[in-house]
């Protein structure tokens, strides 16, 4: 059978994919990730030159949250959200550790006291006297 007919993948740099796959809206925000240590290739820190193959566990901090995904198809153009999806799955212990951490920040922010608005002038005025006082600061 001659090789020019079956179906060959096509190699895609780790930045590349990760940028197809909506991780990252740019690829020099995909760039900077992996080379700071924020992406990592079947467990290890990767260069982003790494090409990514099928199978492979990927493991990405954006922002608060930590996804760890298997690559499931390669793609090295960015297209709808719906169709960057089908390029990974996220592991379940991935979705239930990031909605714990989720409902831990809800949880602290429901803690942190809640200011309509500025205060007025005069309430200024005696929190100011309030923080000066010395029975505070003793």
């Amino acid at each position: 059978m001659n090789s020019d007919t079956q179906p060959r993948q096509v190699a895609v740099r780790i930045d590349k994919w990760l940028w197809a796959a909506r991780f990252f809206k740019t690829r020099s925000l995909a760039k900077q990730a992996v080379e700071g240590g924020k992406v990592h290739y079947n467990g290890q820190r990767v260069k982003t030159s790494k090409n990514v193959e099928t199978g492979a566990e990927l493991t990405v901090r954006c922002g608060w949250d930590e996804k760890i995904v298997i690559v499931r198809a390669l793609s090295s153009q960015r297209r709808g959200a719906s169709e960057a999806s089908k390029l990974y799955c996220e592991t379940e212990a991935s979705v239930a550790a990031r909605e714990a951490r989720a409902a831990e920040r809800k949880a602290a922010h429901g803690a942190m006291p809640v200011h309509p608005q500025r205060p007025t002038k005069k309430q200024r005025r005696a929190i100011h006297r309030f923080k000066q006082s010395d029975d505070h600061n003793a």
